[in-house]
């Protein structure tokens, strides 16, 4: 890997993969997320800040020896080891989680080992949550792409080799000016939300060792931010099994898909939902890991070509 980094070898209680990590990744070009061929080692890659500074973290999975190999480089290294199992699931229990539905019992069967993974890092999965509102993946991923390789900084050691980057920290996101987020494809209203929230990021990022349910209140005191991009941000940093994306543009239509045969609409996947609680992010989650997508028919959403001035509501 070249310049040997700090280091650890990690050997979990399960047969722990690292697809656990696909959440973090947005895009196939997503500066802050390599992965290597299988003939180079097959390493995961992240570009992280750490409440520490930026680190590299390089993962391979070896799992004749059931052992998770990890380096990582940079001020932030040794926090981004020692939050390794967390990372990967291990604080997650699936404990009083009933299927209750033959397509989630098989779901479960299918993936037993699965686990939810908490990154303890809100403002990283809160910016690029922020620039996905109500845009389409493809709109979204560049736009986020575009904020981390012109803010960003490159990653410590041989992550710059890499070319892979770091997320802009929240000083700087409160000085990138109205017409930088417009070059970037960042309308109006998510730039507010993206630099309001950036004020605040010693207070949100504070609120990870208070839990969820208090992360979630003082998301949704900021303007521009609803019950979507908190479950978005939820799921990432804390591997909260109760986050749920309402205002998803799929979400409510796959599980009722898969589930019912005739696709929701979020009041009746709330409804549909509420005997899982605290536990129902599972059940889209399960429906995700098995593909269960209800047949894409008609013309996609399409990318917008202008930028509105603003959102009606929160997301």
């Amino acid at each position: 890997m070249g310049t040997t980094g700090q280091q650890r070898v990690w050997r979990p209680d399960w047969p722990c993969g690292l697809g656990v990590l696909r959440l973090h990744r947005r895009g196939a070009g997503d500066p802050t997320f390599k992965t290597d061929d299988a003939r180079d080692g097959g390493r995961t890659w992240r570009g992280i800040r750490t409440p520490q500074g930026p680190a590299t973290l390089a993962l391979a999975v070896r799992p004749a020896d059931g052992e998770v190999h990890a380096e990582a480089w940079g001020p932030g290294a040794a926090w981004a080891l020692e939050s390794l199992p967390a990372m990967l699931g291990a604080e997650d229990s699936w404990d009083g989680f009933e299927p209750r539905h033959p397509v989630l019992a098989e779901a479960r069967k299918r993936f037993p080992h699965a686990r939810l993974g908490r990154t303890g890092l809100l403002m990283e999965a809160l910016v690029p949550a922020i620039i996905e509102q109500k845009v389409t993946g493809q709109e979204a991923f560049a736009g986020f792409r575009m904020l981390v390789l012109r803010f960003g900084e490159p990653a410590p050691g041989p992550g710059a080799d890499r070319r892979l980057r770091v997320q802009p920290d929240a000083a700087t996101l409160r000085t990138i000016p109205s017409w930088e987020w417009l070059r970037m494809h960042v309308d109006p209203a998510r730039s507010r939300t993206l630099v309001t929230a950036a004020r605040v990021a010693d207070a949100l990022e504070r609120a990870v060792v208070l839990g969820p349910q208090e992360a979630d209140r003082r998301l949704r005191s900021l303007p521009g931010i609803g019950a979507w991009t908190s479950a978005e941000v939820r799921q990432r940093t804390f591997g909260d099994p109760d986050a749920v994306s309402f205002g998803d543009y799929h979400v409510a239509k796959d599980v009722g898909w898969a589930l019912t045969g005739t696709p929701f609409d979020d009041a009746e996947m709330q409804e549909f939902l509420e005997p899982w609680r605290p536990q129902r992010g599972r059940v889209p989650a399960l429906v995700a890991m098995a593909g269960l997508r209800r047949p894409r028919h008609g013309a996609r959403m399409a990318p917008r070509t202008h930028l509105p001035a603003s959102v009606t509501r929160p997301r």
